[in-house]
């Protein structure tokens, strides 16, 4: 299958068989979903479809502004979106195993936090009809952390286009992200403290983060710094 343009792909030799057919990696900016996402896919040789921020480019002028560039900034995502979802509905169709940073549920989180009460409407319709419907993960990985270690993170990383990100926006997004997993019921779901887990350096976290994903047996579970709620 060829590689779709807008999202990377990999692939490396088989080290385990993959324990779900389609894992989403979710959580704020910062917290980790695509380093995750890369490393449980060369565990267990799957593919990997990933939603790269960078290809948006009103992203930038969004965090300095989102009341100005919100809806141009969720309508380019959206778009992007559709390719994804196609490109999931594809996997599924071959049987290829695949690892995502993206979880299409959650596609009006940041349309809902940021756009003004007349624009929320006319995005909502519009997206409506470009995102393809595909079933829901066997599985989600909800990454979360405090809006402080992801601020951290994002100013280490320095992405020119997240700098303006603002601690508002931050603990806004958090609370968001966290009252979505609280309903949200259409998959399992494991929620992971991020904030003292390194899975792209540390192969004991990675570890621990693919043993709970292969032993998970109910709809909801909480890992917390490496111990099991």
């Amino acid at each position: 299958m060829n590689a779709p343009s807008l999202f990377a792909t990999t692939r490396t030799a088989r080290t385990a068989r993959p324990p779900l057919s389609h894992i989403a990696i979710e959580g704020p900016i910062g917290a980790g979903k695509s380093a995750l996402a890369t490393r449980l896919a060369d565990r267990w040789s799957m593919h990997t479809l990933l939603e790269s921020s960078a290809a948006n480019p009103f992203l930038e002028r969004y965090y300095r502004d989102t009341s100005r560039h919100g809806l141009a900034a969720q309508l380019h995502f959206a778009l992007r979106r559709e390719h994804m979802s196609r490109d999931i509905a594809a996997c599924r169709a071959a049987g290829t195993p695949i690892v995502t940073n993206f979880l299409a549920a959650r596609n009006d989180l940041f349309a809902r936090l940021t756009l003004a009460p007349d624009e929320l409407p006319l995005y909502e319709a519009l997206a409506e009809r470009l995102v393809a419907r595909v079933p829901p993960p066997d599985l989600v990985v909800y990454l979360q952390a405090s809006p402080e270690a992801l601020y951290a993170r994002i100013q280490k990383r320095a992405n020119p286009a997240e700098l303006p990100i603002s601690d508002t926006f931050l603990r806004a997004l958090c609370d968001s992200y966290n009252e979505f997993f609280y309903h949200y019921d259409h998959a399992p779901v494991l929620t992971v403290g991020a904030e003292n887990l390194n899975p792209l350096d540390s192969d004991a976290d990675l570890a621990l983060i693919a043993e709970r994903i292969e032993t998970m047996r109910g709809r909801k579970e909480s890992n917390v710094q490496g111990t099991l709620l």
